[in-house]
């Protein structure tokens, strides 16, 4: 671990999700729905630390906090394949500023930032002026959270927890969606730089019962719908895979409403992310009753 002050800042590194979430725990459930990306991926980590599943040497921690030890930030940097992208939670300019002065000054290269705006975009910004290179955005996304839900009309064929047996099926759809998502937003498939599925990640999914297929009335598998496990009282909805040949039928708005409400009728609130490019998703998850939290965007520096 390591504290890098900056002008009435604290910036603190640490590597263990346990130590992170024990002292930035306040500061992520106070808006759980935002910090949803980072609580989730810090508790299925320490999750595996406890199964002795090894983690990535170059991941870390970030607490932010001001000179009356208030915490006014955090982030991450735990993506498991290039560029590494951190990600970042709100916080203060001048905190997104210090940040990229310590990340530089640690020699970490960082040739791309993700997270909530405006953080990302100062933070990024600062690191060209000290590095070079330009900076652009690959993907504008929009985190939503459920309101009252709002039944779409109904489509034949009804969702069923995927099992261990459909782990190939699974593995293949999320990539597919990966590509996909990109296409739908007029970008080119890749464009997006979306880690490949793994196989023993989709098999631990698998196993806690957060994956489900809706079937249609002849018991054939037409679409997929993920959740995260809730995280400070909040479930994460994604990945949400139709098959080309599937789409246009309610699949998915019919898949996405009832895993949603399984969520809520376990006492937890439900968030999702939209691609902002994506007009179709938007729609549906507006017509069900997900409404707009706040914005992010996936960037990359150009050197």
């Amino acid at each position: 671990m390591s504290t890098v002050p900056k002008a009435g800042l604290r910036l603190w590194f640490c590597t263990d999700p346990g130590e992170f979430l024990a002292a930035a725990g306040d500061y992520l459930g106070a808006d759980p729905v935002v910090s949803t990306v980072v609580t989730t991926i810090a508790h299925r980590l320490l999750s595996q630390r406890t199964e002795g599943i090894p983690q990535s040497d170059h991941s870390w921690w970030l607490v932010v906090s001001d000179d009356s030890g208030t915490v006014v930030g955090a982030g991450m940097r735990t993506a498991p394949s290039a560029p590494y992208p951190p990600f970042l939670l709100p916080m203060p300019d001048e905190a997104a500023v210090a940040l990229a002065h310590a990340l530089h000054n640690r020699g970490e290269e960082v040739l791309a930032v993700n997270g909530a705006l405006p953080a990302v975009e100062v933070c990024a910004a600062e690191l060209t002026r000290l590095g070079g290179g330009r900076v652009q955005v690959t993907q504008h996304t929009r985190l939503h959270e459920l309101g009252e839900l709002t039944w779409p009309p109904p489509a034949p064929g009804n969702l069923v927890v995927a099992t261990e047996d459909d782990v190939a099926l699974v593995t293949q759809w999320v990539a597919a969606f990966m590509g996909d998502a990109d296409e739908q937003a007029g970008r080119p498939r890749g464009a997006s730089a979306h880690e490949a599925p793994d196989q023993a990640e989709m098999l631990r999914r698998l196993h806690a019962g957060r994956l489900w297929l809706w079937v249609d009335e002849t018991g054939n598998p037409v679409h997929l719908t993920g959740a995260n496990p809730p995280s400070f009282g909040v479930a994460r909805v994604g990945p949400v895979y139709t098959p080309p040949a599937q789409r246009g039928r309610g699949w998915a708005s019919n898949a996405v409403a009832e895993v949603s409400r399984r969520i809520q009728a376990e006492g937890a609130r439900v968030c999702l992310f939209t691609d902002q490019a994506n007009p179709t998703s938007n729609k549906i998850y507006a017509a069900l009753g997900y409404r707009p939290v706040v914005d992010m965007a996936n960037l990359v520096i150009v050197r």
